[in-house]
């Protein structure tokens, strides 16, 4: 069975939640959005593409940073709303120069940061 974007459930801008995971370790990096033509440019190129909602414009990850997301498999959720992205991670994922974006634990009622960012 071929897979069509189209099938997807988006939401009504048009886009739906992609969620990055590290091939290799299994950490969550990074939540973004995808719409059917980012979905289309990620699968053709291999390269991960996100649609920014500020921007309104497709992003490459890492096209500024070089920080490239190459995906390795493209999961769909149960209910076909939301979508796990198993990649490759050169370097951080997130802006703020971490790993990951989920870089802040809510212990004990207080915030602790769990991750620095990287030496570069």
């Amino acid at each position: 069975m071929s897979f069509d974007p189209a099938t997807l459930k988006y939401d009504a801008n048009g886009l739906i939640p992609a969620i990055a995971q590290d091939a290799e370790t299994g950490d969550v990096l990074m939540m973004a959005w995808m719409n059917a033509e980012s979905i289309a440019k990620t699968l053709k190129t291999g390269r991960v593409t996100y649609w920014s909602r500020s921007r309104k414009s497709f992003w490459a990850k890492g096209e500024t940073s070089g920080h490239v997301q190459l995906l390795k498999e493209l999961r769909i959720d149960c209910d076909r709303d939301c979508l796990l992205l198993i990649v490759t991670q050169e370097g951080p994922a997130c802006h703020t120069n971490r790993r990951s974006c989920f870089y802040t634990s809510v212990q004990k009622g207080a915030e602790v940061e769990i991750l620095r960012p990287m030496a570069g």
